[in-house]
């Protein structure tokens, strides 16, 4: 089948229309105009998720972090241009969905939250009519630091950053979460009375105006948002069984976070 009749049936669930202003989404490299059948999910683009997609004989990749994030200033083969230059090679064309795939209901800032047992959920920050980035929910009374311990254990996680001056005792039941780089809207967080916000990257002159202001953080990582794989794999799957396709759909297993701790 042609990867535009996937692609189209994907946008019926989440449209690009409701990505963020500036953001990158869609088609970024190759054509959609082609006949495919494998289609491989990943969070990122990077050298050994390329391997895996050729060794894989992937045809379409559908990714959150667009692989080309900066300008291109030429395609010498570097380190980071020869990602592209592979793709181009074995026809893998790549389809962007990034703060769409956040934003729309029952997308990751949804599946965080049934994750982590967060109910009776709002939007966190409006960007559109009934849209918006990030979820703000209650959970069940606890320490902080308890809460923060099901974080680490629910992403899997060998860590998690604490902002908090020794409040991890504190007892809490509302909290935001937004993935990826969400520090931008922990003031917003605060104005819907959160007591801790989850969310990735947050520098450290931010985390101190988050304590001063009263507001305890949770920062898991930017790689958490690789929930999206699976949970856009079961979607994938099920729209296959009611519309008969035949194609494949596989989750990447190339691992791409940059980050452990010892």
């Amino acid at each position: 089948m042609k990867a535009s009749e996937i692609i189209e049936r994907y946008e019926a669930y989440c449209p690009r229309e409701l990505s963020m202003e500036g953001d990158i989404s869609g088609l970024q490299i190759g054509t959609l105009d082609k006949e495919v059948n494998r289609v491989m999910i990943t969070l990122d683009v990077r050298e050994t998720t390329v391997a895996e997609a050729i060794e894989k004989n992937v045809d379409l990749i559908i990714v959150k972090h667009a692989p080309i994030f900066r300008p291109l200033k030429d395609l010498v083969a570097t380190p980071q241009n020869q990602i592209y230059l592979d793709l181009v090679k074995h026809d893998i064309a790549v389809y962007v969905s990034h703060t769409n795939i956040d934003i729309v209901p029952d997308g990751l800032n949804d599946w965080f939250c049934e994750l982590l047992d967060i109910t009776d959920t709002e939007i966190l920050s409006p960007t559109a009519d009934g849209y918006g980035i990030g979820r703000v929910g209650t959970i069940e009374e606890q320490p902080f630091s308890e809460f923060a311990l099901k974080v680490k254990e629910k992403f899997n996680l060998d860590s998690v950053r604490l902002v908090a001056y020794g409040n991890q005792d504190k007892l809490i039941n509302r909290v935001a979460i937004c993935g990826g780089s969400g520090q931008s809207f922990y003031r917003e967080a605060m104005a819907k009375g959160t007591q801790v916000y989850i969310t990735g990257d947050i520098y450290y002159h931010t985390a101190q105006e988050m304590i001063t202001n009263g507001m305890l953080a949770i920062d898991p990582g930017h790689h958490i948002e690789v929930l999206m794989v699976d949970k856009l794999l079961e979607k994938f799957n099920a729209w296959k069984n009611d519309n008969h396709w035949s194609v494949d759909f596989i989750a990447s297993e190339a691992e791409t976070n940059p980050f452990y701790h010892l």
